[in-house]
């Protein structure tokens, strides 16, 4: 068995989350959110400890492809132009690759207004306590937005299986879907 890892991309309150949750449902794929290995982090320091998260993810990647799971959905804030950043997820990616894997990249988009909007649904709410704090968040989302590039550069990104959606008036199942029939999941 071909083992599967979709690596869903984009900056904060994109939807990436969400569309996750909705590629697992219609392909039997796990869904490993990013908040799942920062949200232990912030319950039991009150912070996220620098590198920390990374070594978890790192530590779960490496337990995942020992088992017989058809695949994972991994959802990842990038920081484009940070070269520390992108190394870093190569890192994790290559742990499924050499087992094997196929590994299908996507980038979601959408603008600021909508991802602030985003930033306060429900479902993100529910399964992001960090988030909890709509006010702080949004401060975070517009600190990374001036920090950080998180939305690639047309012709930068040359990763193999690669598709950019601008999901800003598309549901998340809808998106699932388009992904999933572009991959073949």
């Amino acid at each position: 068995m071909i083992v599967k890892l979709v690596v869903i991309l984009g900056a904060g309150a994109v939807g990436k989350m969400t569309v996750g949750q909705e590629l697992a449902k219609i392909t039997g794929l796990r869904l490993f959110h990013n908040h799942m290995s920062m949200e232990i982090l912030f319950e039991v320091f009150g912070f996220v400890p620098r590198g920390l998260p990374h070594r978890l993810r790192k530590l779960f990647f490496e337990e995942f492809v020992k088992t017989d799971l058809e695949g994972m959905i991994f959802t990842y804030l990038p920081a484009f132009d940070s070269e520390i950043d992108m190394e870093a997820l190569d890192s994790l990616v290559d742990i499924f690759r050499r087992e094997g894997a196929e590994v299908c990249y996507v980038e979601l988009v959408a603008p600021q207004e909508v991802r602030l909007w985003r930033n306060a649904t429900e479902n993100r709410l529910l399964h992001k306590a960090s988030k909890r704090d709509v006010d702080a968040s949004n401060v975070r989302l517009l600190g990374e937005d001036s920090n950080y590039r998180t939305v690639s550069n047309d012709g930068e990104v040359v990763f193999e299986n690669y598709v950019k959606i601008d999901n800003s008036e598309l549901p998340p199942n809808v998106v699932a879907k388009m992904i999933k029939d572009r991959f073949v999941l």
